[in-house]
C-alpha cells in the first residue's frame, strides 16, 4: 500500500455512534441499581455500543495480535536477555507456553502471532502466509506464525535510522491488515501485544520523540538491566532524539519518528490500533510497548483513541506518561511488566462483565421496583 493510499484509508475512520451511546446510557440508568454504581463497567458498555452501533454487545470471541521482531539497538547492551529469546518465545506462543499463551489458553482467547523481523529463519512448518484458518463451523486466526518478515531485525538506531520510511509504512500496513483479518474472522474484540528483545528502548525513544520528554522520564529497566546498561539506554535515546530534532512538535512526522527510532513490531502495533478504528473493533492496550503504539496511532488519527481500552498499569515508568497523553484510565493495577499482551486476557474478562450487565441485568420495571426514590440521587454528581 502506498503512503497516500494508507492515509486515505485512515481518513475513513469514524467517530463513535453517539445515538447508540445515548441509548446505552439510558439503559444503564434504568437498571435496578443506584446511578453509576457499577462505575467503569457502565462506561465500557456504553463505549462498546458506540463502537458497534448496537445496544447489546459481547466480548466472547477474543483474540490477541502479537507482533514479533528484533531490534538492532541490542548491540549497545541495553537489554538483559539475549536476542535469541525473541525467536524462542515467538515459537512458544504457538505452544501456549508463555505468560500470555497460558492466560490465553485458560481464558479461551486466540493468539495471532506475526513475524515482522525476527533475526532468524523460523521453522518452515510453523510459518503461514494466510492469517485465517477456515473450517465448516468457523473462521479463526491461525495457530501458526504469520510470515510478514520485512527483514531480519531493524538497524541499530544508535548508529543509523532503524528502518526506511517504506519499511515503517509496511509495518503499519501489516498491523492494519491483521486488524482486518481479525474482523473478518468474527472476533468481537482484540488486544495488541509484542515480542522483541530491546523494544522497551525503541518504545521509550518513540515516546520521547513524540512528547519531548527526556529519557530520564520515559526509560525504565525493562526486563531488568544493570545500572551501566540503564545509563547507556537513556544516553542513546537522548542522543538520537536530539540528533533528529524530535521535540514533541504537534506537527511532527510520526512515520519519520517510527522509521528513525522505532521497530517493526511497534510500527505493526500502531497499525493494529489504527485498524481497530478503521474496522470498528474495540481494542485493548497491554503494557508499555503497547501503550506507546496506541499513543503513536492517536498522533496519526486522534479519533482512534475512542476505540481503545487500557487494561492495566505497567510498572515501566514511561507507561504513565503515555497513558496521560492518551487520557485513558486503566482497569487493573497488578504491577505487571511482562508485555506480550499478557494484560489483555485479564481485561477481556472485565469487559465481558460489562457486557453481561448491559445484556442481562434487570431494569427497575422488570424487577418490579418503583425507582421514584432515586430522583434526588440522580441529580447528584458522582
Amino acid at each position: 500500500m502506498k503512503e497516500n493510499e494508507l492515509f486515505e484509508l485512515i481518513m475513513t475512520i469514524e467517530d463513535l455512534d453517539q445515538n447508540a451511546m445515548e441509548l446505552a446510557r439510558k439503559r444503564e440508568e434504568s437498571l435496578a441499581k443506584p446511578p453509576g454504581s457499577l462505575g467503569r463497567l457502565e462506561d465500557i458498555a456504553v463505549q462498546l455500543s458506540g463502537i458497534s452501533g448496537n445496544l447489546h454487545n459481547n466480548a466472547d470471541k477474543a483474540c490477541i495480535a502479537i507482533m514479533c521482531s528484533d531490534n538492532g539497538v541490542v548491540e549497545e547492551g541495553v537489554a538483559s536477555a539475549p536476542q535469541f529469546v525473541t525467536l524462542a518465545q515467538t515459537i512458544n506462543f504457538t505452544r501456549r507456553l508463555t505468560g500470555v499463551g497460558t492466560l490465553a489458553k485458560y481464558f479461551d482467547t486466540d493468539l495471532l502471532v506475526v513475524d515482522l523481523g525476527i533475526n532468524a529463519d523460523l521453522p518452515k512448518e510453523l510459518l503461514v502466509k494466510e492469517a485465517l484458518e477456515k473450517s465448516d463451523s468457523e473462521i479463526k486466526v491461525t495457530d501458526k506464525i504469520v510470515d510478514r518478515k520485512i527483514r531480519k531485525s531493524t538497524y541499530n538506531l544508535a548508529k543509523e535510522p532503524a528502518m526506511t520510511r517504506e519499511e515503517a509504512l509496511r509495518g503499519i500496513c501489516t498491523g492494519i491488515e491483521m486488524a482486518r483479518e481479525i474482523k473478518k474472522a468474527g472476533y468481537a474484540i482484540f488486544g495488541v501485544g509484542e515480542m522483541g528483545i530491546g523494544n522497551t528502548t525503541t518504545s521509550a525513544a518513540i515516546l520521547s520523540a513524540l512528547t519531548g520528554l527526556p529519557a530520564s522520564e520515559t526509560v525504565g529497566k525493562g526486563g531488568g538491566i544493570t545500572d551501566q546498561s540503564f545509563f547507556r539506554k537513556k544516553e542513546i535515546i537522548d542522543d538520537v532524539v536530539e540528533q533528529y530534532g524530535f521535540r514533541g512538535q504537534k506537527d511532527i512526522d510520526v512515520i519519520d519518528v517510527l522509521a528513525k527510532v522505532g521497530g517493526f513490531d511497534v510500527a505493526a502495533m500502531t497499525g493494529a490500533f489504527l485498524g481497530a478504528a478503521i474496522y470498528k473493533l474495540p481494542v485493548v492496550i497491554d503494557g508499555f510497548i503497547s501503550v506507546v503504539a496506541a499513543y503513536t496511532a492517536t498522533r496519526i488519527a486522534p479519533v482512534a483513541k475512542r476505540y481503545m481500552i487500557a487494561s492495566h498499569v505497567s510498572k515501566e515508568q514511561g507507561y504513565g506518561h503515555a497513558l496521560v497523553e492518551l487520557g485513558l484510565p486503566p482497569m487493573l493495577n497488578l504491577e505487571l511488566r511482562l508485555g506480550e499482551g499478557s494484560g489483555c486476557p485479564l481485561a477481556f474478562q472485565i469487559i465481558r462483565g460489562a457486557c453481561a450487565v448491559m445484556n442481562h441485568m434487570a431494569t427497575f420495571a422488570e424487577a418490579e421496583i418503583n425507582d421514584d426514590y432515586l430522583e434526588e440521587i440522580r441529580k447528584l454528581d458522582f
